[in-house]
């Protein structure tokens, strides 16, 4: 019979629980995505052309609207000046298509407002990406450090992940507030299609919530090895 310490047992816990958490929070977007996607709203408006109402509004008829291929790869390129929108997104009139069109002209208001959380996030960008790169030279390090070289290695990885992540939260959140706004003020949706836009953004906002749970509790589990490592 095989007996297993507290910390093996609280770091196989942890790494379960971040696994459901994340499973839990990809299967509720997609729940709403798809759920979403079936309710027209009776403005009948694409999310191409919500999109462009929601940035002529604000003074951002430079900012162009393009379709990208793939299922939820909308999103604001703030260094282009483009609104990239999935091909359901761009031509749907649901309230999913509407709500995500929405959601990203929220990035590209708050970059021409100079939202500060999303300029701290811009320039945190390079210097996360140096330390993904790191991850690269992971085998070299457990070569020349051992697995536990390897180890404090992840650990910064995701030391520098969980920030970011930390960072992008207010950035999505707000995004999403003033998508809602938008879509109200506009008159993009009915009053009584908002709490639908709002469940559905709702929903993608917790995919980031779960991320950096998830991201928090690897890091945690990698804690506990390195600490059982040095003993």
């Amino acid at each position: 019979m095989i007996y297993y310490g507290l910390d093996t047992l609280v770091t196989y816990g942890l790494m379960i629980f971040s696994f459901i958490l994340v499973l839990w929070a990809q299967t509720r977007i997609s729940s709403a995505y798809k759920k979403y996607r079936s309710v027209d709203t009776k403005g009948n408006l694409s999310g191409q052309e919500v999109a462009r109402k929601i940035l002529d509004e604000h003074g951002l008829k430079d900012i162009h609207i393009v379709e990208v291929k793939g299922e939820l790869t909308d999103h604001y390129d703030p260094n282009r000046k483009v609104v990239r929108l999935s091909h359901d997104v761009f031509h749907g009139t649901s309230i999913a298509s509407v709500s995500v069109a929405a959601h990203e002209c929220g990035h590209a208001i708050q970059d021409k407002v100079g939202y500060s959380m999303m300029q701290i996030r811009s320039a945190l960008v390079p210097f996360v990406n140096f330390i993904s790169y790191l991850g690269y030279f992971g085998l070299i390090v457990s070569i020349l450090g051992g697995v536990t070289g390897y180890i404090t290695l992840s650990i910064l990885i995701l030391c520098a992940t969980v920030l970011f992540q930390l960072v992008t939260l207010p950035v999505e959140f707000d995004a999403s507030k003033r998508a809602l706004h938008e879509l109200e003020h506009l008159q993009l949706v009915e009053p009584s299609e908002k709490e639908n836009a709002k469940d559905m953004l709702t929903a993608a906002a917790f995919t980031y919530v779960a991320s950096l749970i998830s991201t928090i509790l690897n890091l945690l589990r990698l804690i506990l090895i390195l600490n059982d490592r040095e003993r």
